[in-house]
């Protein structure tokens, strides 16, 4: 702790908080590049989306004995993947941005690649594959947030801490197939 005191001058935050009221929730205390930010939650949105596409591509096409648990699996994911994505979009509204749902260079913008694999093993191992890509770009993520948007890293840590789930999720399974 400093001996600062916890708020500077009330009356200057107050001033303050009446400038600028367009830009919303972005206050003179945002000290980030608004515009990094936005673009790098866009590649974390366009990750979301690819992954959300490969899990429901999983769901339809798993088959086979063991396909039934993994099929569980793969939707519950699709399903949080949305939601991550939504979390995301919503956040750079927030910050005065536009979410880029576009199709068109969605893979290219996407840290995850879009991969279906033939049989359950390989969907098994791409989902597991791409979740190791996401844990590592969203904690790099984090780290450049920093103190700078703390919503964004508390939003960016609640979705690598599922993205960790995920992936142990799908280590099980893995494990769980014949032949390991």
């Amino acid at each position: 702790m400093t001996d600062q005191p916890f708020l500077t001058d009330i009356k200057t935050i107050r001033e303050r908080a009446r400038k600028h009221i367009d830009q919303g929730a972005v206050t003179e205390g945002y000290s980030a590049n608004r515009e990094n930010v936005i673009q790098i939650l866009n590649e974390a949105l366009a990750t979301e989306i690819v992954c959300t596409l490969r899990y429901k591509s999983h769901y339809f096409r798993a088959d086979g004995i063991h396909a039934e648990v993994a099929a569980e699996e793969f939707l519950e994911h699709a399903e949080e993947e949305q939601e991550h994505a939504d979390r995301i979009a919503e956040r750079i509204v927030q910050l005065g941005g536009k979410p880029n749902f576009s199709p068109e260079g969605l893979s290219s913008r996407a840290h995850a690649e879009f991969i279906e694999g033939d049989s359950l093993r390989e969907m098994i191992e791409e989902d597991l594959i791409a979740e190791r890509i996401a844990i590592d770009t969203y904690r790099e993520i984090v780290r450049y947030l920093g103190d700078q948007d703390p919503t964004s890293r508390r939003i960016m840590e609640d979705i690598l801490a599922q993205e960790e789930e995920h992936a142990d999720d799908m280590a099980g399974l893995l494990a769980g197939l014949p032949g390991n």
